[in-house]
């Protein structure tokens, strides 16, 4: 018998497809859940089961496939064969939404980071060396936080418990948000937001719009005081000129989840300044995501089965 319910091979950093599988068993009792652990396998599955999910599915094995819904679990689709899969009547839902609340958790640590000084407070630390330093109050600061989706809504949110001024950048301002005002893209209204500005979050998808959004000219409009924070995607960040502000002493420090290029080589730049941070585009990573991922997937499973169609779906993108 075919599996009701594919996991093709997914890991991340540890958080393998069992883990994801077993998410699913919990939410779906009544379904059979088999993970692929081989690419003959995973063919094989999405030949033969009509939910299948994980990051990806070739297009070469549509013809005579079984499968009826395909779930991302990414929150982007743009690598998937969208056209092909639509061709073959598949439905298609991504993840988006999944990454919020660990995400702007990591940027709100960033920002709090910066503003008490942790990073001076860690290099005493080693040094082993008793002496104090001047850190600063996030309360009464601005953040403008760049991009309003899911993950830029949540790091409003988690702000207003800190008595900042929030300012979400989007590109339809009409529609609103959490953020105590919120402007578009137009170059006078972002770089008004970013000349009062003591923290920048970006959080924004990679777009014709938003790419190099934060160049020389940006920097400039900065006080050099303030903090970057991106959790976006790395291009959204003229990497030469945040290095060349920070040479400058023209910014108070970034920490980058995200960079341009990625990974970044051993040799760059900015690995060697002290009010610099840089994870390994790790913001995401927590076993939870597996549980909200799986909560999506589960829940389409019964609409649909409830409907008798793979419509109207959570997160559909086709």
């Amino acid at each position: 018998m075919p599996a009701d319910v594919a996991v093709l091979r997914v890991k991340v950093h540890g958080l393998s497809a069992a883990a994801y599988a077993d998410a699913l068993r919990e939410r779906l009792p009544d379904r059979e859940v088999v993970c692929a652990r081989t690419p003959g396998e995973a063919e094989r599955l999405v030949r033969e089961t009509p939910v299948v999910t994980g990051y990806d599915v070739d297009p070469a094995v549509l013809d005579d496939a079984a499968i009826e819904y395909f779930a991302c679990v990414y929150a982007g689709t743009d690598h998937l064969p969208l056209d092909a899969l639509a061709d073959h009547g598949v439905a298609v839902t991504d993840a988006a939404g999944v990454h919020a609340p660990n995400v702007a958790e990591h940027a709100v640590g960033a920002v709090l980071s910066f503003a008490r000084r942790f990073h001076v407070g860690w290099r005493r630390a080693d040094r082993r060396e008793w002496r104090s330093y001047q850190a600063r109050e996030l309360a009464g600061s601005t953040v403008t936080v760049v991009g309003q989706g899911h993950i830029g809504e949540a790091v409003v949110e988690r702000l207003a418990a800190f008595d900042v001024h929030t300012v979400g950048v989007r590109h339809t301002p009409s529609r609103g948000g959490p953020a105590e005002e919120v402007v578009g893209y137009d170059e006078e209204s972002v770089h008004d937001a970013l000349s009062r500005s003591d923290y920048v979050v970006v959080a924004a998808p990679l777009t014709d719009l938003t790419e190099g959004l934060l160049d020389a000219e940006a920097f400039r409009t900065l006080p050099p005081d303030a903090v970057v924070v991106n959790v976006g995607r790395g291009p959204i960040v003229d990497t030469d000129a945040l290095v060349d502000a920070l040479r400058r002493n023209a910014v108070g420090g970034a920490a980058l989840d995200v960079t341009d290029p990625e990974p970044l080589p051993a040799d760059h730049p900015l690995w060697t300044f002290d009010n610099v941070l840089v994870t390994p585009h790790n913001a995401g990573h927590t076993p939870e995501y597996w549980d909200r991922t799986a909560d999506i997937v589960a829940e389409n499973v019964r609409r649909a089965a409830e409907t008798g169609a793979y419509d109207g779906l959570r997160n559909q993108v086709v």
